[in-house]
């Protein structure tokens, strides 16, 4: 059952995002000022990016406005380059822009699956 196995992988994303806007919601100084803000972050953009490398491959191909790719290798950063810290403005600059059109798209193609 490929589409369940879609559906809980977006399922996973938009909790993800969510997550991230709440807890970033004051504002980048709460991303910037505040270390377990920080590495809450980190590791829901790790989930969220675990569970984009598993979605099929006509899910992505139906939001091609998404880097897919970018977040792989973003992922891959998250995961093994554990010792230095990234970059605020790099993860503002994601947050803002990239995660609500992500949010976007995993809600138009959790609509299809309902």
């Amino acid at each position: 059952m490929p589409e369940e196995k879609d559906r809980l992988h977006i399922l996973h994303i938009l909790e993800s995002i969510t997550r991230i806007q709440t807890y970033t919601a004051d504002g980048k100084a709460s991303l910037t000022q505040d270390r377990k803000t920080y590495d809450a972050v980190l590791r829901n953009l790790q989930t969220l990016s675990e569970s984009a490398q598993k979605l099929d491959e006509k899910v992505k191909q139906s939001c091609p406005e998404i880097a897919w790719p970018k977040i792989s290798g973003f992922r891959n950063i998250l995961v093994h380059d554990y010792l230095g810290d990234l970059d605020y403005d790099l993860l503002w600059q994601i947050i803002i822009h990239r995660l609500p059109e992500l949010k976007k798209c995993m809600d138009k193609e959790l609509q299809k699956l309902r």
